[in-house]
């Protein structure tokens, strides 16, 4: 989800040391996309008020549908792209986590986030996850099921935005949900504005909400129920906002969860502890977090992660990134005004590292194998759709938020972005950026050790 381009401001503080680690080659294999205006009808039962969606993300609220052009903001050069609010209906956008275990039907199961970036412009935007299913013989992305989250049962441990309904149907502003895994017959969400670890049926039904602890102590953030401003950075909070659980994944041969912030924790007086994150372990059969956790090394130029997924019992997959948009060939130049036709803060560092969790240092830093960079992707075979590949030179996969990676087999890895709609690009200035599924021959990184 878009943050707070403040970020750019610290991130030479945020660099972590270079990391000398092998860079393996990655081959794109297939390209499908979801169009960026992709919408689901709310449930019969929903309010009528989740017909219209995106409301309230001006400075007043507006329920003419589809009359605000959105752009990128102001730090990514104030581009339009293309699509105005509010929807009539749920925006699909945002895939922002894949399961490991994937449906019956073959499908993945993936999530969609808040909505439209935090909680006070979302009070209107549906929570719910998928099972989609791309096809790269068509290059599409068939959206089998939606699953809406609801709390009929009052698990959730603080006043929904729609505590009055029948329904009571959860929203962006209620819970940031960024990760998902499937164990048995339940579902685990990773959420941000906790963070907390929801525990729910298939059927979207919430069973229990976990706060987070860490070292014998709950960590909260600034959009906790509990925190109440004024609150002061690493004192009162110790999550960043949006820096809670961006990836969480599930451990084969264990069935432990181990949930991994987004951005480094803070300290008393509002400084990160470093430029690493904290990768904590929950015991879903004991619904409790066991006091096990380690740390994630961001290599330079890194400020947070996308995803976070095994591919055996020990070796798992992380989406690392800058804060970045757009191809570099098409960045702005140095002292540039004029940026309507440029990325200002165009991608630089996009990865997925291989880690072994099993690997832990004396300081509990888990080791890092090696990495691909999803901005030099090869395509000998021309597979990249048009309109969503360089002019020249490697495939790239560009855009501000890639925040779904899941090993498919042996060799290969699936790969997609959150659209953040209406708010990113990234592929063409002007154009929104489509939920893009990318499958990559990666068998060098698979095997690596």
């Amino acid at each position: 989800m878009r943050l707070s381009l403040s970020v750019f401001a610290v991130a030479a503080g945020l660099a972590a040391p270079a990391l000398a680690e092998e860079i393996f080659p990655a081959t794109l294999a297939g390209h499908a996309f979801l169009p960026a205006l992709s919408l689901v009808e709310p449930p019969a039962d929903a309010p009528r008020d989740a017909w219209i969606s995106g409301k309230f993300t001006g400075a007043a609220r507006n329920e003419q549908a589809m009359s605000v052009m959105g752009d990128v903001g102001k730090n990514y050069g104030g581009h339009p792209t293309g699509i105005a609010l509010p929807f009539i209906g749920q925006p699909v956008q945002g895939m922002s986590g894949f399961a490991m275990t994937r449906a019956e039907d073959g499908s993945w199961y993936t999530l969609t986030d808040n909505g439209f970036g935090n909680k006070r412009n979302s009070p209107d935007a549906m929570l719910f996850f998928h099972k989609m299913a791309p096809d790269f013989e068509t290059n599409t992305v068939e959206r089998r099921d939606t699953i809406f989250l609801s709390d009929p049962d009052h698990k959730v441990p603080f006043r929904i935005a729609y505590e009055g309904t029948e329904s009571r149907y959860l929203t962006g502003a209620d819970f940031d949900p960024e990760s998902i895994q499937v164990l048995g017959d339940e579902i685990f969400i990773g959420e941000e504005f906790g963070p907390y670890i929801i525990r729910a049926t298939l059927d979207g039904v919430v069973r229990e909400v976990y706060a987070t602890e860490l070292d014998g102590k709950t960590l909260t953030g600034p959009d906790t129920f509990s925190v109440f401003v004024p609150a002061a950075a690493g004192t009162d909070f110790q999550v960043q906002r949006s820096g809670g659980y961006e990836g969480m994944a599930l451990q084969p041969g264990t069935d432990m969860l181990w949930a991994m912030l987004e951005k480094p924790i803070l300290l008393d007086g509002g400084e990160t502890e470093g430029p690493f994150l904290r990768v904590i372990q929950f015991d879903p059969k004991a619904g409790a977090w066991t006091g096990e956790s380690v740390k994630f090394q961001l290599a330079e130029g890194a400020t947070a992660i996308g995803d976070f997924n095994f591919i055996d019992e020990t070796r798992a997959l992380v989406i690392e990134r800058d804060n970045g948009e757009g191809d570099a060939a098409q960045g702005c130049a140095e002292g540039a005004t004029d940026l309507s036709a440029c990325y200002p803060h165009p991608a630089m560092v996009k990865n997925i590292v291989l880690v072994d969790m099993s690997d832990v240092d004396e300081d509990g830093f888990v080791r890092r194998i090696g990495h691909i960079d999803l901005l030099d992707i090869a395509d000998p075979d021309g597979i990249a759709l048009d309109g969503m590949k360089p002019a020249e030179g490697p495939f790239t996969f560009p855009f501000f938020t890639i925040e779904d990676v899941a090993r498919v087999d042996e060799t290969h890895i699936l790969v997609a972005n959150d659209n953040n709609l209406p708010f990113s690009g990234g592929r063409e200035i002007g154009v929104a950026a489509n939920n893009e599924f990318i499958l990559l021959s990666v068998p060098e990184l698979l095997s690596a050790e």
